[in-house]
């Protein structure tokens, strides 16, 4: 079989993650790079792909590399804002996409983008790394299966040095990043949150705290789903020390679970902590960027799709509407479902 050609947008600091990744992947071939200068262009070639061979083509026209090349995928890493206009342009020309967290920055945008893939007839995954994790899999499972009973309750936070970390940074224009520390960092937690429960938001209070800067740094929140799943969140983006949990309460036990990256689990069945959950490593993915060429390649389905953007843009949408009017947020989940 022919190996799989990939477009990289966006050459940035983490789309080397992708590239450490896909370089020696014997069914990857990395045909193009495209960002805005020939200057970024050539620092990540020399940072990821100086070795790489056939050398693959520069672009700084979008419209131009679609217009000359041919890909079976791309993967974006741009600024947040920009998701939306470059998973449409790739999904035109004919590509799966592979796109980072957050999928977009609107509601509508996300509906949209659905509906795109849907007449396309092509595959949109989200870079959320939970996902791909046996342990979050095995979570997820318990949900669905209710073997603790119904989920009724979630508590979680997230914290880290964002707001230093992003100083001069596009991350912190809000014309790019549509956000800050909740739509950035914080979202390997409000993935998570999204992804496992599967519901639809309801409605949210957030209140939210700049520190005086053009985006939110710390954000506090409740939440609804509809299913009448309740949830409390901290988002810190001023906390030197890193960590993301979240802990699950069901009607007949509990779960604690590494929320930033699923890397551990606790489960308590009742009030006695299962020692063994049965957790395997073939229940999940060794990385996102794995699962999409897995997907393409027809060895897996994909671990997220353009439902969990919708729900993201949910949540998002309401924590900022609702920080705004010091009201209750509620985004409309009944109509265009």
């Amino acid at each position: 079989m022919a190996k799989l050609k990939f477009a990289l947008i966006g050459c940035g600091g983490y789309m080397g993650q992708h590239a450490q990744r896909l370089k020696n992947h014997p069914d990857v071939q990395i045909a193009a790079l495209c960002d805005v200068s020939d200057a970024v262009l050539e620092r990540f070639t020399a940072r990821n792909l100086a070795e790489y061979q056939p050398a693959p083509k520069r672009y700084i026209d979008m419209t131009a590399m679609y217009a000359q090349e041919k890909f079976d995928g791309v993967f974006i890493a741009t600024p947040h804002t920009l998701h939306y206009e470059h998973a449409a342009a790739a999904l035109d020309a004919g590509c799966h996409v592979y796109v980072e967290k957050p999928m977009v920055t609107d509601l509508r945008q996300a509906r949209d983008l659905e509906k795109k893939v849907r007449q396309a007839g092509k595959t949109l995954v989200i870079g959320y790394n939970s996902t791909c994790s046996p342990e979050f899999t095995h979570l997820k499972q318990l949900i669905a299966q209710e073997s603790l009973g119904k989920l009724e309750m979630i508590n979680g936070f997230i914290a880290q040095s964002w707001m230093k970390h992003t100083v001069g940074l596009w991350r912190q224009d809000p014309k790019l990043s549509g956000g800050g520390m909740a739509y950035d960092s914080g979202a390997h937690l409000l993935n998570s949150l999204c992804w496992s429960v599967g519901q639809d938001v309801e409605q949210v209070f957030a209140l939210v705290d700049n520190h005086g800067t053009p985006v939110d740094i710390n954000a506090a929140f409740v939440l609804r789903f509809v299913n009448g799943v309740t949830a409390s969140i901290s988002v810190a983006g001023n906390c030197p020390s890193n960590a993301g949990v979240l802990t699950y309460m069901f009607e007949n036990g509990r779960v604690e679970i590494d929320g930033w990256t699923g890397n551990w689990i606790r489960v308590w069945r009742g009030n006695e902590q299962v020692k063994y959950p049965p957790i395997s490593a073939e229940m999940g993915s060794p990385s996102p960027t794995h699962n999409f060429v897995d997907v393409l390649m027809g060895r897996a389905k994909p671990r997220t799709s353009p439902r969990e953007g919708i729900i993201q843009s949910q949540l998002m949408d309401a924590i900022y509407e609702s920080a705004r009017t010091g009201k209750v947020a509620r985004p409309g989940v009944s109509a265009e479902r």
